[in-house]
């Protein structure tokens, strides 16, 4: 099976940043450069403009990146364009940024609860993952969203905890619905 575009860059990408001992600084340039595509609309329609030269499109990466971020952020960038793979470069970033925090164990978690957690109920709940799970650090969004009556949801990745009260009362309700009246 064919690897994809972002994974096959990002796990080089990776790799290197390993091998080199650069993980974190990688990190941070991946960080700005994902920044800097998603701030700037201009950037992504030059790269993508059929009519622009792939030498013209390098030079201006070169030319924007060179003095922030160091030469390999660089040269991932001036390959992945030479490649025709520059509408790929946030998504290949993206993908390297989630193998670096699994590597550091980091955790991105979203916790949905119905009203807003206290301090001490995000302290409760950050212990709990820590019991649970192999992450060392989270990375954590919490939401609010009403609907849920009660409890919470926890988002792991593609890992989910439900333990709402609407989820409680949907399974209910299905339960209910099964129930033949003689």
């Amino acid at each position: 099976m064919a690897k994809l575009v972002e994974t096959t860059y990002g796990d080089a990408l990776f790799d290197l940043a390993v091998q080199d001992s650069k993980v974190d600084a990688l990190f941070e340039e991946a960080k700005a450069v994902i920044d800097t595509f998603e701030n700037n609309d201009e950037l992504g329609k030059l790269l993508n403009h059929p009519k622009i030269e792939k030498e013209e499109k390098q030079k201006v990466i070169e030319n924007i990146f060179d003095q922030f971020v160091s030469k390999d952020m660089t040269g991932l960038l001036v390959i992945m364009i030479a490649k025709d793979r520059q509408n790929k470069i946030v998504e290949t970033l993206q993908y390297f940024l989630k193998r670096v925090k699994e590597y550091k164990k980091i955790g991105t978690v979203t916790v949905s609860t119905a009203k807003p957690l206290t301090d001490a109920q995000k302290t409760n709940v950050v212990n709990k993952l820590r019991e649970t799970t192999q992450y060392a650090e989270f990375e954590i969004t919490y939401i609010v969203d009403e609907s849920l009556i009660g409890g919470m949801v926890i988002r792991i990745g593609d890992r989910v905890v439900d333990s709402s009260i609407k989820t409680k009362i949907d399974e209910l309700a299905k339960e209910l619905r099964k129930i033949q009246l003689a």
